[in-house]
């Protein structure tokens, strides 16, 4: 986007593969990381700068939000910048980010719970707030719920959305591809996320449709089909592959027993998920805790619980109350505004 804010093209989704990055993610990040596959931010902004020019402002929807409250684009919150090149354990862009053109290209980055500053005058009118309303950096939305869900030292958090990401509260950072680590209030947060979720749900089903056909599965049995429910080409997250396949055939007659290997295809994706966390170091969570649009389903719940091997609570606290609880955090700390 240009520096008053004004997009430049479409944006590009998290599920693009940026294939003719490849050997410039390995230049800028030779050792590896998050930031280094091929559908990462990072692949997505060199496609981007390769398209539009190098002077442009690169930002994630969240940071332009809260650019568009201030009236400017200067910062950027660390948690939606890991996946562009954020280093939060060194707190600093990888060195091969340095050039001018880039730093002026990517935000200035503030930690969640940073009070920014306040709205500016002209969206106070327009949204009819108060004009002394504070601008504080939230987080990622799975960050916040991790937050909202409320977790004991032994869960995991897998979150149901648009794509299925796994997370828990780890006692140091943990390396491999396609997990990430998040700081939240002073804890370390590891996890991965799939392109596959509900989004697959959706191509098929309407939310109407899959509450009355979960009614026909038994979720005790298996239904035989070995589906792989993706959008489309290409995974991060516990397989980094950007040439995998959907698989979504053969489809049966009948709609209730296709629902039901989709059911267990995304189960199984969350086992891989947690299994891949484990292998890389994290302790194996006691029990998982379940949250957004798929936690409340009570079949996908019991073929998850068979399928992962863990006893599953599901949260009815909303994500946004994770984003709440960071921004009463930093009032209560009566954290000055920093311009």
């Amino acid at each position: 986007m240009t520096k008053k804010g004004q997009p430049l093209g479409e944006a590009l989704p998290y599920n693009i593969c940026c294939h003719e990055q490849e050997q410039a993610l390995a230049a800028i990040l030779p050792e590896g990381g998050s930031a280094s596959n091929i559908n990462s931010s990072l692949a997505r902004a060199l496609r981007l700068r390769g398209q539009y020019g190098q002077n442009l402002l690169l930002r994630h929807q969240a940071d332009w939000m809260t650019g568009w409250f201030l009236g400017h684009w200067r910062w950027g919150e660390e948690g939606n910048n890991i996946r562009m090149g954020w280093d939060p354990q060194k707190k600093s862009w990888p060195p091969n980010l340095g050039t001018i053109s880039w730093q002026k290209s990517l935000p200035l980055i503030v930690s969640s719970g940073s009070v920014l500053s306040t709205l500016t005058k002209q969206q106070a009118k327009k949204l009819g707030l108060p004009k002394d309303l504070l601008i504080i950096a939230g987080t990622t939305d799975s960050n916040a719920a991790v937050l909202s869900a409320e977790l004991e030292e032994e869960d995991g958090l897998t979150v149901l959305g648009s794509t299925i990401v796994v997370k828990r509260f780890v006692d140091n950072p943990i390396n491999g591809m396609g997990i990430t680590n998040h700081r939240l209030f002073n804890r370390w947060v590891s996890g991965g996320a799939s392109n596959s979720g509900g989004v697959v749900l959706k191509k098929f089903f309407s939310d109407m449709a899959i509450v009355e056909l979960s009614q026909q599965i038994n979720p005790e049995l298996d239904s035989g089909l070995k589906l792989r429910p993706m959008p489309s080409k290409g995974e991060r997250f516990p397989i980094n592959d950007p040439n995998l396949e959907p698989i979504l055939e053969p489809r049966p007659v009948s709609d209730a027993l296709y629902l039901h290997g989709i059911l267990e295809g995304l189960a199984r994706i969350e086992s891989q998920s947690w299994q891949k966390l484990i292998e890389f170091g994290a302790p194996p969570p006691q029990r998982i805790v379940t949250i957004g649009g798929g936690a409340p389903n009570p079949q996908w719940r019991r073929i998850r619980e068979r399928i992962t091997g863990f006893p599953i609570k599901t949260s009815k606290n909303l994500t946004a109350q994770g984003v709440a609880t960071i921004a009463l955090s930093a009032i209560k700390s009566k954290i000055k505004p920093l311009i």
